[in-house]
């Protein structure tokens, strides 16, 4: 099929997982807005939010509510932005949401975007077991 997120959920591509379930996978993108960035995937291969079936959506959601507390914690973040892309500016044609940790005064403006990289592979592991470890945190308490 092609498609890079398909191939990230198979295994045959590496990422920095965050979390996974039967119905999803969250990983870290590896050209975060900040530290902490991850992007929630279905297993299944949807291409928009319009594609995904209705009884889908209340629980994908949950998980992107589980992961937006789960990264402010783990990040000490403010709050967080929570975005997702139909078609245009869809890098990727699968539905993804992304999960973006904020700070007051953290540059975020607009639409306009500076990407951010992790400085080696070590710190882009410390925030992935960080963020799992605020979100087996965050589940005990969470509906």
């Amino acid at each position: 099929m092609g498609c890079l997120f398909c191939g990230i959920v198979r295994g045959e591509l590496s990422a920095t997982v965050v979390y996974e379930d039967d119905l999803c996978l969250a990983f870290l993108d590896h050209r975060p807005l900040f530290h902490g960035h991850c992007l929630l995937v279905p297993r299944t291969h949807f291409e928009t939010l319009s594609d995904l079936p209705a009884e889908l959506v209340p629980p994908l959601f949950q998980k992107v509510q589980l992961l937006a507390r789960a990264v402010e914690t783990a990040m000490s973040a403010e709050g967080s932005f929570v975005a997702m892309n139909n078609r245009v500016s869809q890098s990727v044609p699968h539905l993804h949401v992304h999960i973006v940790p904020r700070k007051k005064g953290d540059g975020l403006k607009g639409f306009f975007w500076p990407r951010t990289k992790y400085a080696n592979e070590a710190e882009m592991l410390a925030v992935e077991q960080s963020i799992r470890a605020a979100i087996a945190e965050t589940q005990e308490s969470f509906p």
